[in-house]
């Protein structure tokens, strides 16, 4: 069973047959050329979903040097192949990828070799609301989220970029869960640095398929004749991969320091999960057999024929830590430009924090991890920093779940 990922998305799911931001990239062409042709650039967490879309867009206008930085020694060996790959894809002559985590001492070596790179883009991040079961992973979360990017914003002011982009989420706004709120928190870590370079992020919509989400779950589950799970009460809204990345390079090249960036959705383009699931099934040619629990729908996957054309597939309602049930890309008391570009918004001075808050804020964080601490603690002390943080703790998370 085959399904093409691109027809689907754009057919049952984003419903465009072009990108959204395709207007807005050629209006702004002559400037984005401008910005990024002959320029060095270093991207952290280039072998994702939506940082390997970012240098998809970005290597468009000819920088002169590459670097990219992730963990996942796998997923760069991809990214790489992909890219050599692409027919009339540029490749810079200086292109280089590195297994490493960007808070090692390598990497700083690495950039202080370099004197800095014209445009730096930061997009290592825990995303998954499954990030913070308990303590440990929480903490895990906030490290690599927050602690390490300041240390990365410190390491930058060195050698100041002309541009900086920093990844965030829809989850900032309003934030209900931990990952969110860690997300907004660098959200106001970063935007402290924009008196020193410029500094600009951007709220996200869902990333279809992307790397370990609940869509690209299914692909796993379809290859492994196992039972698909989708929620009946969760919207949201979705962008192409290549969209997410196209999103970023507007962002970064275009956006005025401390804006956030998200695109233009209205609610109507919100989808729920299980109509996408439904047609999911059916673009596969098969027929949906609904499971009232895992059990059922583990022990009919075990008995499936090859020729079977019935499909195991459970609805759930959302009952676990974290989970919003809509989304939402900027709070009343935002200044919002909707003016500016055709498929962007834009939160103009997103951030007031000065960096003397923030320091004190992380002083405290530090603090609090090199003891024995408790979740709630944790939930506590990021109160005191995000007001209107509204963190519901249900006992039950994700990873207790098929």
């Amino acid at each position: 069973m085959m399904i093409n990922l691109n027809t689907f998305i754009s057919q049952f799911i984003t419903k465009r047959s072009t990108s959204l931001f395709q207007i807005d990239i050629e209006s702004n062409r002559a400037k984005l050329n401008s910005e990024i042709s002959g320029k060095s650039v270093c991207v952290i967490g280039g072998a994702g979903s939506i940082g390997s879309s970012f240098i998809k867009a970005l290597l468009q206008f000819c920088p002169s040097k590459l670097v990219v930085i992730d963990l996942n020694e796998n997923g760069l060996t991809e990214l790489v192949r992909d890219l050599r790959s692409t027919r009339g894809m540029y490749i810079p002559d200086e292109f280089r990828c590195y297994t490493l985590n960007f808070a090692d001492p390598i990497f700083t070596r690495i950039f202080r070799e370099e004197k800095g790179f014209d445009i730096v883009a930061n997009f290592s991040a825990h995303k998954h609301v499954r990030s913070e079961k308990d303590k440990n992973s929480v903490q895990a979360l906030i490290e690599n989220n927050d602690i390490k990017a300041k240390k990365l914003m410190d390491l930058l002011c060195e050698y100041p970029p002309k541009h900086f982009f920093c990844v965030s989420t829809d989850k900032a706004a309003n934030p209900v869960n931990i990952m969110g709120a860690s997300k907004r928190i660098m959200e106001d870590l970063v935007m402290a640095y924009n008196k020193y370079f410029k500094v600009t992020t951007a709220r996200f919509a869902n990333v279809a398929f992307s790397n370990g989400s609940l869509l690209d779950g299914w692909l796993h589950r379809i290859q492994k004749r196992q039972a698909l799970v989708t929620p009946i009460d969760v919207k949201r809204y979705f962008v192409s991969p290549e969209e997410s990345g196209q999103i970023c390079m507007l962002a970064c090249i275009l956006g005025k320091g401390g804006e956030v960036f998200f695109p233009k959705l209205g609610e109507d383009q919100m989808l729920n999960f299980s109509n996408i699931c439904n047609d999911f099934v059916k673009a596969l040619n098969l027929e949906i057999k609904e499971c009232v629990s895992e059990s059922e729908a583990k022990e009919f996957s075990s008995k499936v024929c090859g020729d079977s054309k019935e499909w195991p597939v459970i609805y759930t309602k959302s009952d676990t830590t974290g989970e919003k049930a809509y989304e939402e890309f900027y709070v009343p008391e935002e200044k919002i430009d909707m003016q500016r570009f055709k498929a962007l918004g834009v939160v103009e001075h997103a951030a007031s924090r000065s960096l003397e808050d923030v320091n004190a804020f992380f002083r405290k964080l530090e603090e609090l991890f090199s003891k024995d601490f408790t979740k709630e603690d944790v939930v506590k002390l990021i109160k005191e920093f995000i007001p209107n943080f509204n963190h519901e703790e249900k006992g039950k998370n994700l990873d207790q779940k098929m």
